[in-house]
């Protein structure tokens, strides 16, 4: 989701749901399908902050080569800044350097090279060459079929496997329930399949179903999980910023509710403060590798 506040606030705010959501299952499977020799090598898309290098580093094989590339230079370098402080408060040793850091524990061996670049399209062989495991978290929604074909493509052509965490589904449910809350829903919804700069209109919360039909159509085997968000009263700020950014999209879709929006926006926002507001958020993961003969 586009979010109007500072977007490295919001990747900081949500990391600890992210994680808490995600399943492990599928990790593992992911696992036992790539068994490289030596290092794996891992291309991370759209990495924001760097929070999903943080969560699988200590779940994938020890020796581990990450590619992570995102557009927004400020982001990547708070991947630097936040993936140092998690390895430093676990007592991980941590080397930066100008184009990334490698952190190292016992068996763990972590080297994260960040590279800026704009996804749009995915036509550089440089990213997927060489790869064990394409992933990437909260992406899929805001691509296109098109741009989706595409990265089935180059993921069949180099046998990597991939992981897909945190995929809007189009549900969510609040309480206390507000009478907009459906309109509200229904507009996001909308909103998720404006374009959003990845190849075309965005496939939102079809992206799942979409991912599964385009990689299973160049020879993937494919698993999905559900992974929903239950945020209670400890991610007071969490829901803030969500209940405020619906508002916002479903505003942008629908100019002539914006007093209606704005009403259900502050109501909501009250049973936030007043520590009784829980919001439930439908997410998919995806994972999947080249269907073995």
């Amino acid at each position: 989701m586009a979010m109007s506040e500072p977007l490295g606030d919001w990747l900081q705010l949500r990391e600890s749901a992210d994680w808490e959501a995600r399943s492990s299952q599928l990790v593992q499977q992911v696992v036992n399908a790539i068994a490289p020799e030596g290092s794996i090598h891992v291309l991370d898309l759209a990495t924001g902050t760097g929070s999903n290098v943080r969560y699988l580093a200590v779940r994938l094989p020890g020796c581990q080569r990450w590619l992570v590339v995102d557009h927004s230079p400020d982001l990547l370098a708070l991947v630097t800044e936040r993936t140092a402080a998690w390895a430093r408060a676990r007592g991980y040793r941590c080397d930066s350097y100008a184009t990334g850091l490698r952190v190292r524990h016992d068996s763990l061996d972590c080297e994260v090279e960040t590279r800026q670049r704009d996804l749009c399209d995915l036509d550089d062989a440089g990213l997927f060459a060489g790869r064990h495991l394409v992933t990437a978290s909260a992406l899929l929604d805001l691509v296109s079929e098109l741009w989706l074909r595409s990265l089935a493509a180059h993921c069949r052509e180099v046998g990597a496997a991939v992981l897909f965490a945190l995929s809007y589904n189009g549900e969510s449910s609040c309480s206390p329930a507000e009478p907009e809350d459906e309109l509200v829903r229904e507009l996001l919804n909308r909103h998720q399949h404006t374009d959003k700069g990845l190849g075309g209109l965005a496939a939102g919360p079809d992206a799942v179903a979409c991912a599964e039909r385009c990689f299973i159509a160049v020879g993937y085997q494919v698993h999905i999980q559900p992974t929903d968000w239950n945020i209670g009263p400890a991610h007071a700020d969490m829901q803030r910023y969500l209940v405020r950014d619906w508002a916002r999209a479903a505003g942008e879709l629908a100019p002539e509710l914006v007093p209606h929006i704005t009403s259900w926006r502050d109501r909501r926002l009250a049973h936030i403060d007043a520590g009784r507001s829980r919001i439930s958020v439908r997410h998919f993961d995806l994972a999947g590798w080249p269907a073995r003969p």
